[in-house]
């Protein structure tokens, strides 16, 4: 990545890149996309309006997980910071019905209590995060993101130059960003952008995952596979 790339960056797209679906859902899934799901989805009025009135019980901070997976991050951070309102992002259906699964008992996905402290968004992260009002996040993870590894996808990575502005408006001054990655050319990628910019100050960089950083089966994944993850803390400025 060149000074001016950094400097004038090209649009991020809109179209959202990668896959939505895989196996096919069983009843069960399909169960908890149409009736739990409902129960827990943040509207686009909620987000415009002010993240944390839409949470059903008071919280104190509002921090946002994009692309959950398979939520083991979330629903850890979820249940550790029952003060905190968490909005978890993601659009693959198996990934939210894993998330969904943990939250409710097959037979109750309409009626089982649902944590008071959570949302899901199920769309491109980025919408959210231009609706968002300024500063309304003390806390963004982006864990183990899909690398996107060749250098023409370089634009459908959620670190991106352009996309910096509209974090920074979107998350407090002091507010952390978290940031986990095992690809190589992702945490390349990372270094270059990051170091490009001066909207974010690089608070800590670890090869071990740090306390407090709930595990998942993606760095797991790396692990077994021989990668070295990567887990940076940003701050906004």
């Amino acid at each position: 990545m060149t000074d001016d790339t950094a400097a004038n960056p090209p649009p991020v797209p809109d179209r959202l890149y990668g896959r939505r679906r895989g196996h096919p859902l069983r009843p069960r899934q399909q169960a908890l996309l149409e009736v739990t799901l409902p129960r827990l989805q943040l509207s686009p009025e909620d987000a415009a309006s002010g993240p944390a009135r839409a949470f059903a019980a008071p919280v104190e901070e509002v921090w946002l997980e994009v692309g959950f997976g398979g939520g083991e991050h979330s629903y850890a951070q979820m249940q550790a910071n029952p003060k905190v309102g968490l909005i978890a992002s993601e659009v693959f259906e198996n990934g939210i019905c894993s998330l969904l699964t943990r939250l409710v008992p097959e037979g109750g996905e309409g009626t089982a209590p649902l944590p008071p402290n959570l949302r899901l968004w199920t769309e491109d992260a980025r919408r959210l995060l231009r609706m968002l009002p300024e500063g309304s996040l003390s806390r963004l993870f982006l864990m183990f993101p899909d690398p996107w590894p060749k250098a023409r996808h370089a634009k459908r990575r959620f670190v991106h130059p352009s996309i910096l502005p509209v974090l920074a408006a979107a998350i407090r001054p002091g507010g952390q960003w978290r940031i986990a990655t095992d690809d190589p050319t992702y945490q390349q990628w990372v270094i270059e952008v990051m170091g490009a910019q001066d909207l974010f100050e690089q608070v800590s960089l670890d090869t071990t995952r740090p306390e407090g950083w709930p595990p998942t089966r993606y760095e797991a994944k790396a692990l077994r596979e021989g990668r070295q993850p990567m887990y940076w803390v940003w701050q906004r400025r």
